[in-house]
């Protein structure tokens, strides 16, 4: 998300969080941040109503969903977990990768989304995907958004992507890479972002076409497949603070801990190593959570020394080599969904109320937050974006997170306070540290969850937005 300005890309609000010293950064909040996580319940009387939804969520999932599209080359595959893959190839096309510089041709097909007309006419919208893309192989995603004086946004890259890369002799992998410059004087991508140019000016998203394409070497049978494919519209209104929710459910959740400056320092051609691997920290300690890991021959290339080597991996398989970091949001949630039967998205929460139902329902999330030093008692640390993981809450209501920002994995156990916690995730403007106004995140989280989830966690997912 750009600042107020509209003048900088994400990569410079949503830079990984860095500590203002090392020792700062485990400043404990908790009581008990070297405590083993337990997992408990205590039902308590239910939080305050929830605020009206201001986010649209739309994804293609099912064999009807496939099939409603259209084909150039692509079919709708049925099964345990319908998707989309290479039919007979629309055509053969030419790729040159900006960030090796390697021209191949490439076989494709196009599958294309019907119109989504959003319920909240929108000023930013975020896709997501989950796929895998066998050696060889990659996709991109598009959308195309009609505007509110009914003209259209050109077709804007969201991403090009594969799960795996070029750096292990895997010569026909391309780069994973957002694309930047992409706008039409009424819009712009920031990264992975769709954006309003001047929503002050009352124009909106109102619908949006997906296009995607998927690659594959020319001659190969091998092919991408898509299980999920969506995207997020949202018009969350300009804010510095938010309303209070009242505390509504007390339980934690038993999620693996993970710091990322164990890594300081490692891998740094994945944005100068573990002390910006926020994001990638947090979707392993999730991944682990659902049962997910890295297999020991997935890990070998990792330095045996290091520890926690699955956080290496992560880093690697998030990133983006335009954005120069592994914070991309769908790239996390893409890079999570590779894994045996899980899926993934990126949405808006409206409040903590929301995080309460995922919880009760046995789901964590990854939450996206900028804040001063002074705007969150104990963090001990300042940032312009940080990704922790949300775990469950006290008995008064304060928010338990896992935070990778900790010096070392005993410490990432954290409780903050409830107002200050929702206030730095819900806003969408604050102060730096220069006293410049710039953006807030407005609810922005990943959330992971089985292909299979129980009907619990349906009836949760469905209550914050996201089938």
């Amino acid at each position: 998300m750009p600042d107020s300005s509209r003048s900088t890309t994400r990569r410079s609000v949503l830079a990984a969080a860095v500590a203002l010293a090392a020792g700062g950064a485990v400043a404990a909040t908790a009581a008990a941040s070297d405590r083993a996580p337990t997992a408990r319940t205590t039902a308590r009387s239910p939080s305050a109503k929830a605020p009206a939804r201001r986010v649209d969520n739309r994804s293609w999932t099912s064999y009807a969903d496939w099939s409603s599209g259209a084909h150039d080359g692509t079919r709708a595959v049925d099964g345990t977990r319908p998707g989309v893959e290479i039919g007979t190839p629309a055509g053969t096309v030419e790729y040159a990768d900006p960030h090796t510089g390697k021209e191949a041709n490439w076989e494709y097909a196009v599958w294309t989304s019907p119109a989504h007309k959003l319920s909240v006419p929108a000023t930013e919208a975020i896709a997501s995907w989950n796929a895998r893309t066998p050696s060889g192989t990659w996709l991109q995603t598009e959308l195309r958004a009609t505007y509110s004086d009914g003209k259209r946004s050109p077709w804007y890259v969201l991403g090009r992507w594969t799960s795996g890369d070029d750096r292990e002799g895997d010569t026909d992998a391309i780069r994973r890479t957002s694309v930047d410059g992409q706008k039409d004087g009424k819009s712009s991508v920031w990264t992975d972002t769709v954006s309003v140019d001047k929503p002050e000016k009352g124009l909106r998203l109102t619908a949006y076409e997906l296009r995607l394409t998927l690659y594959r070497k020319p001659g190969s049978t091998a092919t991408p497949r898509v299980w999920r494919l969506g995207a997020m519209g949202s018009d969350i209104p300009d804010r510095f603070t938010v309303p209070a929710s009242e505390p509504g459910l007390a339980e934690e959740l038993t999620v693996p801990r993970y710091s990322q400056n164990t890594h300081i320092g490692q891998y740094p051609e994945y944005d100068n190593g573990g002390e910006a691997w926020c994001s990638p920290t947090s979707s392993q300690m999730i991944l682990e959570f659902w049962g997910r890991k890295p297999t020991a021959e997935q890990l070998a290339w990792v330095n045996p020394d290091f520890a926690d080597p699955q956080v290496c991996h992560a880093a690697r398989f998030t990133y983006d080599y335009q954005y120069e970091g592994c914070g991309n949001w769908p790239f996390n949630a893409a890079y999570a969904a590779t894994y045996d039967d899980m899926q993934a998205v990126v949405t808006r929460l409206g409040s903590l109320t929301d995080l309460e139902t995922l919880i009760a329902a046995g789901i964590p999330a990854i939450t996206s937050q900028s804040f001063l030093e002074k705007e969150l008692t104990g963090a001990g640390y300042g940032t312009a974006g940080h990704l922790m993981t949300v775990i469950g809450f006290t008995e008064s209501g304060d928010v338990i997170a896992n935070d990778p920002a900790s010096k070392d994995n005993e410490a990432v156990r954290r409780v903050y306070k409830r107002r200050e916690w929702e206030n730095i995730w819900l806003r969408t403007k604050r102060y730096n540290a220069d006293g410049k106004v710039v953006s807030g995140t407005g609810g922005v989280c990943y959330l992971y969850f089985p292909a299979d989830p129980s009907a619990a966690q349906i009836a949760a997912l469905r209550a914050v937005g996201v089938r």
